[in-house]
């Protein structure tokens, strides 16, 4: 003869598991609301607009990460410095959460605050870095820094831990930029980080990207910048626009399989010739 579970028993396990599935709902609503939380926070402290400069074109492309209920902390930043000469910035928080967006948008607030000061790459990052530290915060960001020169077409360059620019001329030339660098900001005070000098001119073009364009799953970093050389030059030749080139770059990502935020910064000069090549201190 089968014994049966008495009806209360049943009724307390159901309670339970609808407790438990309450809980877990719960917890998913407020993971979600975090994301979109954070999220929003880049959404906002990205910028709208770009700087116009005749013959030079700027264009962006951004993907936010959402692996999971997590978000990352990448930026780009793009604007007119006090001496006419323009900006540039990418970079990558370290971590996925809320707090990496917040922090994101420190470094990329602090940056442009003292730009207003000093716009050569290497002094920006070194007291951008000091900043940070001064802070007493526990994350750590790696960026790149550039000066654009429209005058003279001179990019200045300084690196603080973060993945190497590519650059392309309309003659069918590419590769990656080889500045020295030095280690991410808020990590250790008192680093100097070496300048880099290039001269872009008509048809050339520079991508600024973060480590979440060149890696994933399914590719390493060198395998993705080489990626990212080649249609960089492929590019150039065709005298492909700007905006086109960073969505392309994007695409490539998105087959990397990555999981990471991506962002792409595209500087290129209008024109069918073209020479990038690294200037002498």
């Amino acid at each position: 003869m089968s014994r049966r579970r008495p009806p209360d028993e049943g009724d307390e396990l159901l309670a339970r598991l609808g407790s438990l599935t309450a809980q877990a709902r719960e917890r998913a609503e407020l993971q979600r609301s975090r994301v979109e939380l954070a999220l929003a926070l880049q959404r906002g402290m990205l910028p709208r607009d770009l700087p116009v400069a005749p013959g030079y074109r700027l264009a962006v492309q951004y993907a936010p990460a959402c692996s999971g209920l997590n978000v990352g902390g990448d930026w780009y930043d793009a604007f007119t410095l006090p001496d006419g000469r323009i900006g540039l910035s990418i970079g990558d928080v370290q971590g996925h959460n809320i707090e990496a967006a917040a922090f994101m948008g420190q470094v990329r607030v602090g940056l442009r605050a003292l730009a207003s000061v000093t716009g050569e790459p290497g002094e920006l990052l070194a007291r951008t870095n000091d900043l940070l530290l001064s802070l007493g915060g526990e994350l750590f960001a790696t960026c790149t820094f550039m000066r654009l020169d429209p005058a003279s077409g001179v990019l200045e360059s300084a690196r603080a831990g973060h993945v190497p620019c590519v650059w392309a001329t309309a003659d069918g030339k590419s590769g990656i930029a080889q500045d020295e660098g030095g280690p991410p900001l808020g990590v250790v005070g008192g680093v100097d980080y070496p300048v880099t000098r290039y001269r872009l001119t008509q048809g050339g073009l520079f991508v600024l990207l973060t480590d979440g364009v060149v890696e994933g799953p399914r590719l390493s970093v060198d395998e993705g910048l080489d990626q990212v050389v080649r249609l960089a030059g492929i590019a150039a030749v065709a005298g492909m626009e700007a905006g086109s080139l960073a969505a392309a770059v994007l695409r490539g990502a998105d087959r990397s399989g990555h999981e990471d935020d991506a962002a792409v910064l595209v500087v290129g000069h209008d024109g069918l010739l073209a020479d990038v090549r690294r200037m002498r201190p």
